[in-house]
């Protein structure tokens, strides 16, 4: 008799074309409630998807998602994945509309594990209605890497883009909540550290926020502080737009215990990932 799926450990057939692997693809595509965005999608099974955009620009993210520990407080490589990629598209003024997965497991990766993840990477995509369209498997022998690693690409469209470069002289900055949350939670949990109080990632879709944003208008930059956190956002974002940007550290928000444990690891909240904010630049009469 043969065991159900979510039993069994990934093995080298599962990514070899046949039985085992349709099997596989076939039981992890029904986590997806929205499969297609055009006239061939995910049940499709072909070589590729089509899309049906509504009128607009065009944009396109792609990123490798790699984590350890692959679960910590807040959310895990599933829902990792699916927010950072929706998050690129929106600070670029872009509503997601579909997204591809590429996902490279490691031989006797428990398959309950991974449906766990994609039910994660799921719940996210069917929260701001994208589909995912199509995507591949490829199975690595055990020892030759950590787990599970998933690319994905983002496909959206934007009425107007919006720049990480568009900051002008008078414009107010908005972070759209407290700050190191993400890179605190998965350092702790990685490390081993105990925390006074809870210390959970921030890790979410951002575009429910910002299409409020974009609706009530005055947006001339975003940025999503995710490597290098809020620091590195502001650094760049002042490069790239030739200006430069006054800081009153007092009214950035930090939660305590990120800032205390912080403090006790002598890093500074502003360097560590966000995974869930925009940093937003607005027109001084639109900043209220």
């Amino acid at each position: 008799m043969r065991k159900p799926l979510s039993e069994e450990k990934i093995t080298a057939l599962h990514g070899a074309g046949g039985e085992l692997m349709n099997r596989l693809v076939a039981e992890l595509r029904e986590l997806f409630p929205l499969r297609a965005a055009g006239e061939v999608g995910l049940d499709d099974l072909d070589d590729g998807a089509s899309l049906s955009l509504p009128q607009g620009e065009v944009v396109v993210t792609t990123d490798s998602h790699v984590v350890k520990p692959l679960s910590f407080p807040g959310g895990d490589i599933g829902k990792l994945a699916a927010s950072g990629t929706v998050n690129d598209l929106a600070v670029m003024g872009a509503r997601p509309v579909a997204m591809t997965l590429g996902l490279i497991i490691e031989e006797g990766f428990p398959i309950s594990e991974l449906k766990k993840f994609l039910s994660s990477l799921a719940e996210v995509l069917r929260e701001v209605g994208a589909a995912l369209v199509t995507g591949d498997t490829k199975v690595m022998g055990k020892g030759e890497m950590d787990g599970l690693v998933m690319n994905t690409t983002g496909i959206g469209v934007a009425e107007r883009i919006i720049r990480d470069s568009g900051l002008r002289p008078g414009n107010k900055i908005i972070i759209t909540g407290p700050v190191g949350d993400h890179g605190m939670a998965v350092l702790a949990a990685r490390e081993g550290i105990p925390v006074e109080g809870e210390i959970k990632s921030d890790v979410s879709p951002i575009w429910p926020l910002v299409e409020r944003a974009l609706s009530i208008g005055g947006v001339t930059a975003m940025k999503d502080p995710t490597r290098g956190g809020l620091a590195a956002a502001l650094n760049e974002m002042a490069r790239k737009s030739g200006v430069g940007i006054t800081l009153r550290e007092e009214e950035i928000p930090v939660r305590p215990e990120v800032r205390g444990l912080a403090e006790l690891l002598g890093i500074s909240p502003l360097n560590l990932a966000c995974e869930g904010r925009a940093v937003i630049g607005v027109s001084p009469d639109r900043a209220e």
